[in-house]
């Protein structure tokens, strides 16, 4: 009876594990139904809906096994789960975030090998269209920088002239009598009255007569002593900018004159003028300004990041604010060796003829230079994510796949930028959704960082599911 109550209790548990062993196998081959966002593969849900992160459609995934702790070696496995709004918040058992949200799950084969931070990303063509990824191929093409800069027209200032007195007098006549008046060198300025000057024509005509008087002496020395003191006469004369032509005429009356004529000293316009007739004027003071605009300069200012291209010689169009279509090429004649600390401008000379004066100071002009440097690789600006640390764009290695690369770049090229470093001539760039292909990279990069730098960061107690 004992063996046979054995055997029967033998067969019960053979039976038992048979059923069991069919239950597990059952429940291990169940499949279930997954959902996931195109942009976010790292969340994934058993039901449709929208993605919590960019709120795109989840799409249907294949079927994979529900229970995912029993999988195979090899296979897929959760390591933590992250918030889907932090991706440095983390816990090791699904939680919930302060706004109620699920924790995404972090798979083992996300722990991509993504350089500083960053992974690569297999979407498919499909998910890429859908989030508006498009790209473009890095070419070769020329490179052109172009300043533009506002100019200003001033005199030269070579060509000022300040007429000033040398005597002591009163203005008799006024022929220098408004500001803009245009004047000739060797005209008449004015007629002056001044004793100096009368004395000075008594004196010249006194060592003339001397001068003539010793010019029959025996003696060499009486000779020239009576010469010499008619050239000291002539040349104080001179000295005192009276004209050679009133000399001449003084010679041929031997009678002195009341007033003498002063000359203008140039061509110009009469920029400045301080003085009237029948004003007293002293020495050192200052009558009038003339201004030759025969040549002017045009002044322009460059901001400070534009000063290495800047450098005599260096050509420019400059065009009129009132008639854009005249143009003026010119090149930089003279760069002035102290910044502007306010403005943090640098200013480069142009020395331009002014024919017919069309160019008059106080003038606003447009200044455009342009830096040829040659050839190199372009990509477009908006390929190009800039952190201010680093600069990244999204390479395409095959279709649908994405990997993002530092580079170094160089000149902007209107919509175009160099690169220097980083893409060769050929390649397919990303230029458009870059800052969400990023944002993904970071996702899926994340993982291996928070696993190897410090462990998943406590989730308070209240957000516990």
């Amino acid at each position: 009876m004992k063996r046979t109550l054995s055997l029967l209790l033998l067969v019960a548990c053979a039976a038992a594990l048979l059923v069991a062993g069919a239950c597990s196998s059952s429940r291990s081959s169940e499949e279930v139904e997954l959902w996931s966002c195109p942009m976010h593969p790292a969340y994934v849900t058993d039901h449709p809906g929208t993605c919590p992160i960019c709120t795109m459609d989840l799409v249907r995934k294949t079927k994979a096994v529900a229970n995912e702790e029993v999988a195979p070696a090899g296979e897929r496995h959760i390591l933590f789960y992250r918030s889907p709004m932090d991706p440095a918040v983390t816990s090791p058992t699904p939680a919930k975030d302060s706004m109620g949200m699920d924790f995404v799950a972090v798979y083992s084969d996300a722990a991509g090998g993504a350089p500083a931070g960053a992974a690569g990303l297999d979407l498919g063509p499909d998910s890429l269209r859908r989030a508006g990824v498009m790209t473009e191929v890095a070419t070769v093409g020329h490179l052109a920088r172009r300043f533009r800069a506002a100019g200003s027209v001033v005199a030269d200032e070579r060509r000022l002239v300040r007429a000033q007195s040398k005597i002591s007098g009163w203005v008799e006549k006024l022929q220098v009598n408004s500001t803009g008046q245009y004047v000739n060198k060797g005209a008449p300025a004015m007629a002056v009255y001044s004793p100096a000057l009368l004395a000075a024509q008594s004196e010249y005509l006194l060592a003339r007569d001397a001068a003539n008087r010793f010019a029959g002496s025996q003696l060499p020395e009486v000779r020239r002593g009576g010469q010499d003191l008619l050239v000291a006469a002539r040349r104080r004369l001179e000295l005192l900018d009276v004209p050679e032509s009133f000399i001449v005429e003084l010679d041929r009356t031997r009678t002195a004159q009341r007033t003498v004529d002063l000359l203008v000293p140039a061509n110009g316009f009469v920029t400045a003028k301080s003085v009237v007739q029948g004003q007293e004027i002293t020495p050192g003071m200052e009558l009038y300004t003339v201004t030759d605009l025969s040549t002017v300069w045009v002044e322009a200012a460059f901001f400070e990041s534009e000063a290495r291209w800047i450098s005599i010689g260096q050509g420019a169009t400059i065009r009129l604010p009132y008639d854009d279509r005249k143009t003026i090429a010119a090149k930089i004649t003279y760069v002035y060796p102290t910044l502007d600390a306010a403005a943090r401008t640098l200013t480069a000379r142009f020395e331009l003829p002014n024919p017919g004066f069309a160019l008059r100071p106080g003038m606003f002009v447009d200044v455009e230079l342009e830096i040829d440097l040659g050839e190199g690789v372009l990509v477009p600006a908006a390929a190009v994510i800039d952190s201010g640390l680093k600069k990244t764009v999204f390479v395409e290695t095959a279709p649908g796949k994405l990997e993002p690369r530092e580079v170094e770049t160089g000149e902007r090229n209107g919509d175009s930028i160099q690169i220097v470093r980083g893409v060769a001539a050929g390649e397919r760039i990303a230029t458009r959704a870059n800052f969400l292909l990023d944002a993904e990279s970071r996702i899926t990069g994340a993982a291996p960082r928070e696993l190897t730098s410090t462990p998943p960061a406590a989730v308070p107690p209240g957000d516990q599911p």
